[in-house]
């Protein structure tokens, strides 16, 4: 089972981001995938979810209406959306995969988001 997140890095306030996460070695279209993340000095937090099908997502207060998640379930790929980005999103961002009987669940090793001047 791997998870494979990219598209982090280094960005100026009010710009944007667009993250993945490749799965592969589970049954992909069978699991929930949710975006957590974790700042210096922080718990790790969920930042937002999607449903196995895609059709239900929920956020954060903190990123509601400037992230958006998504997934193709033919690339086995959940993205992460991230607009209007600001310093105090600055984290370590994890992705998630868990069936959807609660059984299993995968973590990738996460990507490094900077929002600075």
């Amino acid at each position: 089972v791997q998870l494979v997140e990219s598209g982090g890095g280094l960005v100026q306030p009010g710009g944007s981001l667009r993250l993945s996460c490749a799965a592969s070695g589970f049954t992909f279209s069978r699991y929930v995938m949710r975006w957590y993340r974790q700042a210096p000095g922080k718990e790790r937090e969920l930042v937002a979810g999607i449903s196995s099908t895609g059709g239900t997502t929920n956020y954060a207060d903190s990123v509601k209406g400037r992230f958006t998640i998504s997934r193709d379930n033919a690339k086995n790929t959940v993205y992460l959306q991230m607009n209007s980005l600001k310093p105090e999103d600055t984290a370590v961002y994890y992705c998630n995969a868990e069936d959807i009987y609660g059984v299993y669940n995968y973590w990738g090793r996460g990507t490094q988001v900077t929002v600075s001047s």
